[in-house]
């Protein structure tokens, strides 16, 4: 992971690469994080790999992907515009400063991305939806134990608004490659979430049925 950093981050024309990886890793460690950590940059790393060839600037991509949850406060509504201004203040040399920025700001999943660049950036994010239910239930353990400042029917209100945004969409993917791989069974684990008792025991993990 540091080395792809550090080449990309300097492919891009950045400076101090060495430095600005010791300060984002720091930040994905911290103690609070269960899902907004250096493994799920891993996994989005694995998402955009597969499709780089298609994906237009995938630098550009990969950049935003490496920073979107660079700050991350439990429960804030602004993590990605701060996340944003992370870049910013590190992307020293970086012409694509502002279109990273930009694609940072997409993956708060609150506006349409402006381009083909930003659907990819936002479906890489959401990739996981798509994944084997049991990776599905291990991520939702996690995102939860974020929030333990939440009761349990307040997260399962939250959780259900979000996912049912998202099921109600024409496409959860707005990429023909994402779609095609990751939409069918993202509307099946979404469904079976949304299908579960609420709210669910809080003391007990999410677990895997057939789909």
């Amino acid at each position: 992971m540091r080395a792809r950093f550090l080449a990309l981050w300097s492919r891009c024309g950045g400076h101090r690469a060495e430095e600005i990886y010791a300060a984002l890793a720091s930040h994905y460690g911290e103690p609070a994080r269960h899902y907004h950590t250096l493994q799920h940059v891993r996994r989005c790393l694995r998402d955009l790999d597969w499709a780089r060839d298609v994906i237009p600037d995938a630098d550009v991509v990969e950049l935003a992907l490496w920073c979107h949850d660079v700050i991350y406060v439990p429960g804030a509504s602004d993590n990605e515009r701060c996340s944003a201004e992370w870049f910013r203040h590190w992307a020293n040399g970086i012409a694509a400063m502002e279109r990273v920025a930009g694609l940072i700001l997409d993956t708060s999943h609150t506006r349409p991305p402006a381009d083909a660049t930003g659907c990819f950036a936002v479906d890489i994010d959401l990739a996981v939806l798509g994944y084997p239910r049991t990776w599905f239930c291990r991520d939702a353990v996690h995102l939860r134990a974020e929030r333990p400042d939440l009761d349990a029917m307040t997260y399962d209100s939250a959780e259900r608004a979000f996912l049912g945004t998202l099921l109600a969409r024409p496409r959860i993917y707005l990429t023909e490659p994402f779609h095609t791989r990751y939409e069918a069974r993202a509307r099946r684990n979404l469904a079976w979430r949304l299908a579960l008792p609420s709210p669910p025991d809080a003391s007990t993990p999410l677990k895997e049925t057939p789909p």
